[in-house]
């Protein structure tokens, strides 16, 4: 049975505030381990005006702490941007006050611009190119104690589930080799996900944590009772997606009428991109859209992420949603 998660960067929305945009996750949190959804991750973003989660390893434990049984993860920590045996001991940490319940995925990218990439390591040892290197140094850190190596306490020993963020080839051959679960960025990078998940499944070795390749993607869902009513709400995640993309990143917009009405070609064509991986409209539609994606991909496990601007709109969303694991047991 193909599961649902959610993926959450804690959207500060246009006239809010970072303090409501993480009591909102935790809403949401709560809401998700109600409807049964499998995990709820967080992902580190930095310099962004729209997004509250860049101190990913404490939402983590602001989520996990006002919930009881959901698995709460990050998706992902920007390994990059961090020295492993400093991840290892923030999710060591977390592990310990969570038992059972911590996920830690990792990105190869250091999710935001190059200034800010500076700021955050001052010095030039860390970058993409050791990303692989960096990753192995964490298993190690997270695995049991061996005489004369440096221990992250806690975390030696509590084996956090790691898992391999991908948009590219590049994470899908990396999952394959250590044999780690893959997630793919599909919800805003999807003309990469075929020849991904290809080169993942055919390259598999197994390893300790995982015996056979197991496949998360993202899926953009915007539900509402309504056709006409979720493509309205739709419409902030497009202006914040379109501001991204022209180097003006801008806290979550409010909906708008007839925004497609108003973009040149080239815009409306960067959103027919971005969307191709996602859907839109009532849960009918949306279930149709969902039992296609997995029919397609064979995804073992779907990440659902909702960039809504009206909280409640955003947590009826979800509880449409809800209902796709269902549907996808059925097909």
């Amino acid at each position: 049975m193909v599961a649902i998660s959610v993926l959450d960067l804690s959207p500060i929305v246009e006239g809010g505030s970072a303090a409501q945009a993480l009591q909102n996750s935790l809403d949401l949190a709560r809401h998700a381990e109600r409807l049964g959804y499998r995990r709820y991750w967080v992902a580190e973003h930095h310099n962004m005006p729209g997004i509250a989660s860049a101190a990913t390893a404490v939402v983590i434990g602001h989520i996990a702490g006002g919930t009881n049984s959901i698995r709460v993860g990050a998706g992902g920590i920007m390994l990059p941007n961090h020295a492993p045996l400093v991840v290892a001991e923030q999710f060591g940490t977390l592990a310990a006050l969570y038992p059972g319940r911590i996920d830690l995925g990792l990105g190869r990218a250091p999710g935001t611009d190059p200034a800010t990439t500076a700021a955050l390591r001052r010095t030039r040892e860390g970058s993409q190119d050791d990303f692989p290197r960096d990753v192995v140094e964490l298993q190690a850190y997270l695995g049991p104690a061996q005489p004369g190596r440096v221990q992250a306490v806690p975390g030696v020993g509590s084996n956090v589930p790691l898992w391999i963020l991908g948009s590219s080839l590049f994470g899908a051959q990396l999952a394959a080799i250590l044999g780690l679960p893959f997630a793919f960025a599909s919800h805003f990078a999807p003309q990469m996900l075929m020849p991904a998940l290809e080169m993942y499944r055919d390259n598999f070795k197994p390893s300790a944590q995982c015996e056979a390749p197991y496949v998360m993607l993202g899926f953009n869902v915007c539900a509402a009772d309504s056709e006409a009513e979720a493509r309205y709400l739709r419409t902030s995640m497009q202006q914040a997606f379109l501001n991204l993309r022209l180097g003006r990143p801008t806290p979550l917009p409010p909906p708008v009428e007839n925004l497609r009405d108003t973009l040149e070609p080239g815009a409306r064509q960067l959103l027919d991109q971005q969307s191709s991986r996602g859907a839109v409209g009532t849960i009918a539609t949306v279930r149709e859209a969902f039992d296609a994606f997995v029919a397609e991909t064979g995804a073992d496990e779907v990440m659902i992420t909702a960039g809504i601007y009206d909280h409640a709109a955003r947590l009826r969303s979800y509880e449409l949603a809800a209902s796709l694991v269902d549907s996808a047991a059925a097909a």
